[in-house]
């Protein structure tokens, strides 16, 4: 394809055309011109806004970066409505490449209940394979923003699923050939399958009524940065029980297999809660069938423990993720 903007006739037919859920909320969405998306909501409603790009893979990147910016959205308690894509594709990129991008961002709006409202597509010689940016819009009631920031000490620290859910995933697609060298082909499977785990709109959602005092989404770092990022948010401490952060024996050996750290990789599908009743928030979730543990609380000062047995070891600020190291 020609470098500049996509030819409209292109993007009618690979971009707007893949395009089907809808929001009432939504007066002006996708077209030929138009600059802006235009949102309604209720006086008593505010607007969440979150952004992220996708590059760390190739691989369904397009419903991974439409669940990535819901789960930030969710994570403020928010309800995602829309989506605005910027997608940055190289010349060697051909018409087919975007329908499916498409698709796929299509397929995780209708999940997810999603508008694409607008966006921008573009092909340049600055990148050498698609980028994909989204920008999520959701809403939420006056008075019901929860933030990264609202943790206290005396909390409990509640995650949700299983840490390394988004790499593992990520991992065994990228490298099912070497995997499937030491590993029968149902485990690679498995593996590749935890994209399915991705969401954590459901349990966001269940959280806010039960209380949750904070919530932050486990993206790049892992378990440890989000830990990190939530006790400097908060201006507290933590205690956190190391052999209490559940971790599935998928990502245990994968991480084995490429000599990575399951605690700083990459994790979404696993949310990071803080509240004053951790145990509630527990039965709350699982009695909606996801699966949860309380693996720690908030406490007084600065220090941020990780207890194992009798070591005790301190959390250092986030590094690069692990996930990276299997491209070097």
């Amino acid at each position: 394809m020609e470098i500049g903007k996509v030819p409209e006739t292109i993007l009618k037919r690979a971009i707007f055309k893949q395009i089907h859920t809808k929001r009432d909320e939504v007066l002006v969405g996708a077209g030929v011109g138009e600059d802006c998306a235009v949102v309604q909501v209720a006086p008593d409603e505010v607007f969440v806004l979150s952004t992220d790009p996708i590059t760390g893979t190739g691989k369904d990147m397009g419903r991974l970066a439409v669940q990535i910016t819901a789960n930030d959205l969710a994570s403020a308690g928010a309800e995602p409505i829309g989506a605005l894509l910027t997608v940055l594709l190289p010349p060697s990129a051909d018409e087919a490449l975007i329908r499916k991008l498409m698709q796929e961002v299509e397929c995780a709006c209708e999940e997810l209940h999603i508008q694409v409202m607008g966006g921008h597509t573009e092909v340049t010689a600055v990148v050498n394979q698609p980028v994909l940016s989204v920008t999520g819009v959701g809403k939420i009631k006056k008075g019901c923003l929860v933030t990264t920031g609202g943790a206290h000490a005396g909390d409990d620290v509640v995650v949700t699923k299983w840490i390394g859910i988004e790499g593992t995933s990520i991992i065994a697609k990228e490298k099912e050939e070497k995997l499937l060298q030491r590993f029968a082909r149902p485990f690679v499977e498995e593996a590749k399958n935890f994209d399915r785990f991705l969401s954590v709109v459901p349990e966001a959602a269940i959280a806010v009524k039960s209380g949750v005092s904070a919530m932050h989404d486990v993206t790049e770092g892992g378990i440890y940065g989000a830990l990190w990022e939530l006790a400097e948010a908060s201006g507290i401490g933590l205690e956190i029980d190391l052999k209490a952060i559940p971790v599935r024996q998928e990502t245990v050996e994968i991480c084995e297999c490429f000599r990575l750290n399951p605690y700083q990789l990459i994790s979404s599908g696993c949310m990071l809660m803080t509240s004053p009743d951790g145990r509630r928030l527990v039965r709350d979730l699982e009695k909606a069938g996801i699966k949860a543990a309380l693996i720690g609380r908030c406490v007084e000062g600065k220090a941020k423990k990780v207890v194992n047995g009798e070591d005790v070891a301190f959390l250092e600020r986030p590094k690069t993720d692990e996930l990276y190291k299997i491209y070097e």
